[in-house]
């Protein structure tokens, strides 16, 4: 039994509309285009690497490992997280190159939008056969 982060629904999805849909489909072509040309099998860092030319390429706008201040109760953290990427300095993506995304992996990305105040998050995962898989996680 892994988590799994409830949906909730902020202004940004009032009326079931899917918030960020534009960017969150550029992103995902990206993603696609990387596994398409790269496949299966490669760690982590290639497929980030590769996933910031593609984003270049495509002219979407990203940081990598960019470092975001944590809050904790209305309080700010010395501690800092770096996410793979911000997209569109409002959408963090999460990558991971391994068999099976769990629980674990999706609390992780819903825990950094509750500390970072960011409302979306996009788990990629570049090791599942036969295809890359995405998943969106709101806050």
């Amino acid at each position: 039994m892994g988590f799994e982060p409830r949906k909730i629904q902020t202004p940004l999805e009032k009326n079931g509309k899917i918030i960020y849909k534009e960017e969150s489909y550029a992103i995902q072509g990206a993603v696609f285009e990387v596994y398409r040309v790269m496949g299966c099998g490669f760690l982590e860092q290639v497929y980030q690497e590769c996933l910031s030319k593609e984003f270049s390429l495509r002219q979407i706008p990203f940081q990598a490992q960019v470092a975001l201040s944590l809050i904790y109760k209305n309080e700010p953290l010395t501690q800092i997280y770096k996410p793979d990427f911000v997209c569109f300095e409002k959408i963090i993506v999460e990558l991971k190159a391994i068999k099976e995304i769990g629980g674990e992996h999706r609390a992780q990305v819903f825990n950094y939008l509750k500390a970072t105040g960011y409302h979306l998050g996009l788990l990629v995962n570049f090791g599942h056969y036969p295809k890359a898989t995405i998943e969106r996680i709101a806050l």
